[in-house]
């Protein structure tokens, strides 16, 4: 497949049959990712690699923080459906910065944050593609946020949690999302 096809043909899987990936399937995939662009090569990111019963347990702990938020009475939005999908996957990968600034942080202008959190979205986008075009479905979740915390802690991680990405063999073959045209997203000068 040639890139613009990859591009065209991801999309985001949440329901995935129970075969794991492959370990040369995943390195593959994540030797994509650290070829992404970075602002001043800083490569900013690091993964940890979630699978087998420590997939299980990443999946109890989350399920755990989103009841904690719902008797507090916050809405988790649509991070129980996250979740459940995560639980389908037989591998999440989780992405950080591991010298980014958490979110609850007050910040002052800082341009490096911002180059920093764009090269890891394209280190993100480029395990995407990667494992389209092995046939491999992928979910980017951002839902992570609901269970910052408790996810950071059960890592042992300091570092910015940007996100996170699950993979598995699709159970599912959804159509293509509506696209706005060209004409209300671009503009030449």
């Amino acid at each position: 497949m040639d890139t613009i096809e990859t591009i065209a043909a991801r999309r985001s899987i949440r329901r995935f049959k129970s075969a794991p990936v492959p370990a040369d399937a995943l390195e593959r995939i994540l030797k994509a990712a650290s070829q992404a662009p970075s602002g001043h090569n800083r490569q900013p990111w690091r993964f940890t690699v979630v699978q087998g019963d420590r997939h299980v347990q990443m999946v109890d702990i989350f399920r755990s923080a989103l009841s904690a938020r719902k008797a507090e009475g916050q809405s988790i939005g649509s991070a129980a459906a996250t979740v459940e999908a995560m639980a389908q996957a037989s591998v999440t990968v989780f992405v950080h910065n591991p010298e980014g600034i958490h979110p609850w942080i007050p910040r002052s202008e800082n341009w490096q944050e911002l180059v920093d959190v764009q090269s890891t979205g394209a280190a993100i986008e480029n395990m995407l593609l990667a494992a389209n075009d092995m046939g491999i479905g992928s979910l980017w979740i951002a839902d992570v946020w609901e269970a910052y915390g408790e996810l950071n802690a059960w890592l042992n991680e300091k570092g910015l949690m940007v996100a996170a990405v699950s993979f598995g063999y699709p159970d599912e073959n959804p159509s293509a999302r509506p696209r706005k045209p060209l004409d209300q997203i671009r503009r030449y000068l």
